[in-house]
């Protein structure tokens, strides 16, 4: 078995890994292990940050529409879903039990990993749980939100309103100018990478949960 770290949220890391390095590199994997926490649901849920540490199954419940999408977005390539809770000290059973639930409800494998205070034998629940769903005989077959030869614009807005969420996107006068100097130098083949605050689904850091009906602004427009 061979795992690989894509990076923060399903939104940023794991949409690249798949839409770019794979795509590029002529990668297929079998499955998604989405990583997650009381402390980020609650959070999502509403509840400050400063009270974390505060039993609260109902600010979970809040929260638990952010993991809803990030399974959802998961789903769009194709792939098995494990969601691992990362379980801390403070962690009541009541509030990971509606976390499992919830994922039960969505057909999504669940399970707890307590390797922080445990080790390796806090982490074999996870490890059982991949090996059930991810290792199949038939492998799925890759799938990318875009193709290379679609318009830039095309491209993000894909990648916004199916993994963010977004109903529309917009440029900036600036970033108008930049795609329309891609274009000239024939650039627009490439994949897009977008960088946005990694606080919310949106690109503004101060929407918790799972944000809806709100616009992308582009501010601008880079080659490497």
């Amino acid at each position: 078995w061979t795992f690989t770290e894509a990076g923060f949220g399903f939104d940023l890391g794991a949409e690249k890994f798949l839409d770019i390095k794979c795509r590029t590199g002529g990668l297929a994997p079998d499955g998604v292990v989405l990583v997650t926490t009381i402390r980020a649901l609650k959070m999502h849920g509403g509840q400050d940050l400063a009270k974390a540490a505060e039993v609260s199954p109902e600010a979970v419940l809040a929260g638990l529409p952010n993991l809803d999408k990030h399974i959802e977005s998961a789903r769009r390539f194709g792939l098995p879903v494990v969601v691992a809770l990362n379980r801390f000290g403070a962690d009541d059973d009541r509030e990971i039990g509606v976390v499992r639930a919830r994922c039960t409800e969505l057909g999504a494998t669940f399970a707890v990993s307590d390797h922080f205070e445990h080790g390796g034998e806090g982490a074999l629940e996870l490890a059982r749980a991949v090996i059930d769903a991810c290792g199949g005989s038939t492998r799925p077959e890759p799938v990318v939100l875009y193709d290379l030869d679609e318009p830039v614009p095309e491209k993000i807005r894909r990648v916004a309103q199916e993994m963010y969420g977004a109903s529309a996107v917009v440029l900036t006068k600036a970033a108008e100018r930049e795609l329309r100097d891609i274009e000239r130098l024939g650039h627009a083949g490439l994949p897009v990478c977008i960088a946005k605050t990694q606080n919310s689904l949106s690109d503004d850091p101060t929407r918790r949960g799972r944000p809806r009906d709100f616009t992308l602004t582009v501010r601008g427009l880079r080659v490497p």
